[in-house]
């Protein structure tokens, strides 16, 4: 007995250590990048670089909000494309994903499972091989050069389809089958009983969402600098003489950081709750 907890205690220390291992190489990323937006310039270029810095300083980002504020178009412009786009395919998505998944969890049709499966293999493709087809049906649509060149691709994503399809089929089939024989519409069912049961697999896929598009929004399809958004604007800036604005390349990534950071320590809780339920079944 007490070898065998020596065992559990020797492989728990040991997963314990993975995790904190993993932990730090994910961290590692977002500290340079901090340490390196506070260094001033004769510590960012210097060789071999230090992880740590010896005399900070908010140098680049003063640069970089000089900078942007000589730009023709105010950086609250930017910043209002941004929220405004990301909102909107984030709540859209949420919308037809949601109405999506309930029929995948909670009704029998021919084909259901086939068409779940492929559903499912869109999570193998990354936005770069799905790029090409999105700007041709989006210049087909006429859409190019518009906010809705920003948000028609936001709107589907089969993970959020599949982590709502999975809480829905965790709800139970008698709390819905109670409410048609009281009569109750087909829509009512999903708003008034699905939605508010799915509430921590909504936000969670709210979160990854608005991270998705905060993170992704591509300049490609969108030309007029009055529709471009916060990162675009950060790489106009400083993509233009990008070795001596290293610096405010820096601050940029770390303002745009921001933003989704807060929001996911805000809805943490949820995003634990769905992954439980996600790998559940009945």
């Amino acid at each position: 007995m007490g070898m065998d907890n020596r065992r559990s205690k020797i492989g728990n220390g040991f997963v314990i250590f993975l995790l904190l291992l993993l932990g730090a190489f994910m961290a590692f990323p977002l500290y340079y990048t901090l340490i390196q937006s506070l260094k001033p310039s004769e510590e960012l270029f210097q060789f071999p670089p230090r992880l740590y810095v010896i005399r900070p300083t908010t140098e680049h980002y003063s640069e970089l909000f000089q900078l942007m504020s000589n730009m023709w178009v105010p950086f609250s412009r930017y910043l209002f494309n941004t929220l405004l786009v990301t909102l909107t395919g984030t709540v859209l998505h949420i919308i037809f994903a949601g109405m999506a998944a309930y029929p995948l969890a909670k009704h029998d049709f021919p084909g259901r499972d086939g068409l779940f499966a492929i559903i499912l293999l869109g999570l193998m493709f990354v936005g770069q091989v799905t790029f090409l087809p999105s700007f041709i049906i989006i210049a087909k649509l006429n859409m190019l050069n518009t906010y809705w060149a920003y948000i028609c691709p936001c709107i589907g994503s089969s993970l959020g389809l599949f982590l709502i399809k999975q809480f829905i089929e965790q709800i139970p089939d008698a709390l819905i089958e109670a409410a048609r024989i009281d009569g109750t519409k087909e829509w009512r069912v999903y708003f008034q009983i699905v939605m508010p049961n799915i509430k921590p697999a909504i936000l969670t896929v709210f979160i990854f969402q608005f991270v998705n598009i905060w993170n992704g929004l591509s300049k490609e399809m969108v030309y007029d600098e009055q529709l471009k958004v916060v990162k675009v604007a950060l790489e106009q800036v400083s993509a233009s003489n990008a070795y001596a604005r290293m610096g405010s390349g820096m601050a940029g990534s770390v303002l745009l950081m921001i933003p989704p950071i807060v929001v996911f320590i805000l809805m943490q809780r949820n995003v634990v709750e769905t992954m439980t339920f996600a790998g559940m079944k009945d």
